[in-house]
């Protein structure tokens, strides 16, 4: 029998991922998609390429039709509104994997630094389990609550957490510099994402305090026993889709390359979505989002810097994939015993 699961947000790009993927989903089956803005819709009128693939309608919130379709609920909210929803699923009983950075953090005294306001539910904050398979697969087997990382977080929390975790690098000076595509800003359009504004600019716009530093702090804090720093510079763009983290680590001791294939290769073994990119040949030497780009994929390389020992790690992704839904699809395949690549091997388009 089939997991019945719904969707609150489903409009957004994060929202129509989910969808082209739980729509084939074997194990799945969609029963109630949510939109304020497109009540009585079809999915297909907002996303263009599911016509033909189902006949699914847009519904208002209701919290009692939801919980009474859905077994399991992928909330893809902005940030601040799946707070306000969530406890009552919770209440009922209903598995959670939650997209906005809501229940993400640990330490409720963050929120109000990070994302502006007071989080009301400490407890649930201890409930829900940082949605990193790679980090947390034993807690998310167990679990019924689920808080996927912020895309740029776990583009940077992947490639990093091999280094921190052997104790050879600073940890208190890394420096990460992402660079994102337009989709990254989410359906809604505004000023600085109208094309012609958008289009051909590689622009920081976020050069210091960018919210998913916290999530990388947190998550690499655990792996290394506290007193981590993250330096995190944010840029736009001009692609649609993809997220390159360059990482720039000083090391405690001289390391060789060989040296860090042995560490990568030992933290990231077994691992169904996590390849180690670093080629003499061929066009792609080293990772790059164009490569990933519509699948759940994340590319990890390195090169050392012997003039000022540092190590350069890079991360590629697809932010509405592994840094979203594609991450959602895999926590929910783990917490149902599944196969977790299961409706996630596709690999990336080419050439895009």
């Amino acid at each position: 029998m089939k997991l019945k699961v719904g969707i609150v947000g489903a409009s957004g790009y994060v929202g129509g991922e989910l969808l082209r993927i739980l729509l084939f989903h074997p194990q799945v089956e969609v029963t109630c998609v949510t939109s304020k803005r497109y009540v009585g819709d079809y999915v297909h009128h907002v996303h263009s390429n599911l016509r033909g693939i189902t006949d699914l309608k847009f519904i208002d919130h209701n919290s009692e039709e939801i919980a009474d379709k859905c077994d399991l609920i992928f909330f893809s909210l902005p940030h601040g509104s799946s707070v306000k929803m969530i406890p009552d699923y919770v209440d009922k009983g209903k598995k959670i994997i939650d997209l906005s950075a809501d229940f993400r953090l640990k330490d409720r005294e963050d929120y109000p630094k990070w994302y502006g306001y007071e989080h009301p539910f400490q407890d649930l904050l201890k409930k829900f389990v940082y949605g990193v398979p790679e980090l947390h697969r034993e807690e998310i087997k167990n679990s019924s609550l689920i808080a996927c990382p912020g895309c740029m977080a776990v583009a940077s929390i992947l490639p990093l957490a091999p280094l921190i975790k052997s104790n050879l690098i600073e940890k208190d000076r890394i420096v990460v510099d992402v660079k994102i595509g337009s989709s990254g800003a989410g359906a809604a359009p505004s000023p600085a994402t109208h094309h012609a504004i958008r289009f051909g600019v590689i622009r920081p716009y976020k050069p210091v305090g960018h919210r998913h530093t916290a999530e990388i702090e947190q998550e690499l804090d655990r792996l290394s026993g506290g007193n981590v720093k993250i330096a995190m510079s944010a840029h736009a763009v001009n692609i649609v889709r993809g997220i390159l983290a360059t990482c720039h680590t000083f090391t405690l001791n001289h390391l060789t390359i060989r040296d860090l294939w042995k560490i990568y290769r030992g933290f990231y073994q077994g691992e169904p979505f996590i390849r180690l990119v670093r080629d003499m040949k061929g066009l792609y030497k080293l990772p790059d989002p164009k490569v990933v780009i519509g699948s759940n994929y994340c590319d990890i390389g390195f090169e050392t810097d012997e003039h000022i020992d540092r190590v350069v790690v890079f991360s590629a992704i697809d932010n509405l994939m592994k840094g979203a839904a594609g991450t959602a699809v895999q926590n929910m395949n783990i917490m149902l015993g599944l196969d977790e690549k299961t409706g996630l091997q596709s690999p990336g388009l080419h050439p895009v």
